[in-house]
């Protein structure tokens, strides 16, 4: 093994984080992470496999059956979910996908794994709070603080704007418009922008927000304590903190565990309940796909059983005034006589 062979290995991959992610594909923070673990976790696996090093790695250890292996160990070895696989294989292929625009010698073995197909995974039903859920859960912060605020503004918004939680913890105050039209520019993935409107409520929320933070210098929106920009694991513990309450009072919701994004679930839902074309909402959530907007119109029961109900009214099968038959008594008679 030559010394080249790991220095190759590691040029490649610092190209990749360096270059091709953050300049080429304009890859966000969070996806440049996710992209790290799941390389991080195929080195370590197939140095383990060939009993070396990861350092010792080299180009030629990365063919089809090794990748292969790795993606069945994620379900095996870690339980990971089917989803979560195909995930990580997504992150592998665009990395495969670096390696042979820049190592044509082995451009045969990366092509044997992007080959490699998904695995078909079992779509769960998107998880969503109705209205009068989420009206409750954002009521509960102590609007009397600064911090009770703050928190009252983030619920409110990621539930106006149906905004992932990265959209909201990297929003900046550049990106609002609180005088009529009211509006938030949000940066999505692959750093795409959409405008999205907001109600007046969460306008003032946020101007008085803006007031109570002294915002002079401070290009963030949300911030935490320690006056650093909000991270994605502090929204989730704010809408944990103020769903556990809400949820002791209402067992129903106890089933399934509250997150940013069953709020962002639950903005599509809400905006399918009040008859907005599912286009609309596909640009208003920043879906790239519509396939992926349509998901919530199988979720929502209520939506299936008025529709049946309509289907039922309109298709003529009962009569409106349906007679019931009764038997005369010459047939009664002559029935009897049988």
């Amino acid at each position: 093994m030559s010394k080249a062979g790991p220095q190759l290995l590691f040029a490649l991959v610092e190209s990749f984080f360096s270059n091709y992610l953050p300049r080429q594909r304009g890859a966000s923070p969070h996806t440049t992470r996710a992209y790290r673990d799941t390389l991080k976790l195929l080195f370590q696996f197939v140095a383990q496999r060939r009993g070396r090093e990861v350092a010792a790695l080299v180009l030629e250890d990365l063919d089809a059956n090794t990748v292969a292996g790795f993606l069945d160990h994620l379900e095996g070895g870690r339980s990971n979910s089917t989803a979560t696989r195909n995930c990580r294989r997504a992150a592998l292929r665009s990395f495969f996908k670096h390696l042979l625009r820049n190592d044509l010698d082995n451009a045969l073995r990366y092509t044997q794994v992007l080959a490699l197909p998904s695995k078909r995974a079992r779509q769960k039903p998107a998880i969503y709070l109705e209205a009068t859920d989420v009206r409750a859960i954002i009521a509960h912060p102590d609007r009397r603080t600064r911090s009770g605020w703050r928190d009252y503004t983030l619920l409110l918004f990621l539930y106006n704007c149906g905004a992932r939680v990265s959209e909201a913890t990297g929003l900046l105050w550049q990106d609002l418009q609180l005088t009529p039209p009211y509006q938030a520019r949000l940066r999505g993935k692959g750093r795409k922008e959409r405008l999205v409107p907001l109600w007046r409520e969460t306008a003032d929320a946020l101007r008085r927000l803006q007031n109570l933070s002294g915002a002079a210098g401070q290009p963030h929106v949300f911030m935490n304590r320690h006056g650093q920009p909000l991270t994605r694991d502090g929204a989730a513990y704010i809408l944990t903190k103020h769903a556990s309450p809400v949820v002791q009072d209402r067992p129903r919701l106890a089933r399934d565990r509250i997150t940013p994004h069953v709020f962002r679930h639950s903005c599509a839902v809400a905006l399918l309940q009040s008859g907005t074309d599912v286009t609309v909402i596909r640009d208003y959530l920043g879906h790239s796909s519509i396939a992926t907007t349509n998901r919530y119109i199988s979720t929502n029961l209520k939506m299936k059983r008025d529709a049946l109900q309509n289907f039922w009214k309109h298709a003529g099968i009962e009569p409106a005034k349906a007679t019931p038959w009764k038997p005369k008594p010459d047939l009664l008679s002559y029935l009897r006589s049988l």
